[in-house]
């Protein structure tokens, strides 16, 4: 299968924000089937939803990969549990969230996978990075 280039959310509001994101980066570089061919700026941004909560970091990465969108998915989840998230209730806190915004110009919905992600018009720091790595012909 030739790669797709995918584009991941990366965000964290628990812990050490920082480290959060970079144990996301360097869990997805070291995947088979997945290299990250950039990164957007850090970005600090309030939650969203109605629960109070502190800040976020994120970050947008461009990957190419060969893994199909469900086994990126499934990746990210393992990523996330590595870093201690606990899936409890939407709109919580979270050491580490990792959302697939985009896998090459494919639209999926099935249980548990859209896309691209439905919540892409609602957030406009994601719009803002992955405008950054377009810019940079990502």
């Amino acid at each position: 299968m030739a790669p797709v280039r995918a584009y991941v959310a990366l965000g964290s509001n628990l812990g050490n924000r920082e480290l959060n994101l970079a144990l996301a980066r360097e869990q997805l570089g070291q995947t088979p089937g997945i290299e990250i061919r950039g990164a957007s700026s850090v970005e600090e941004t309030a939650p969203l939803g109605l629960v109070a909560q502190p800040a976020y970091l994120n970050q947008m990465l461009a990957l190419d990969t060969t893994l199909s969108p469900r086994q990126l998915l499934e990746h990210c989840h393992r990523i996330e549990s590595l870093a201690g998230r606990e899936r409890r209730t939407r709109w919580e806190s979270r050491t580490l969230d990792l959302d697939i915004v985009r896998y090459g110009g494919l639209s999926i919905q099935e249980p548990g996978l859209t896309l691209p992600h439905p919540g892409f018009p609602e957030r406009a720091f994601w719009q803002r990075e992955l405008a950054e790595l377009e810019r940079l012909g990502l």
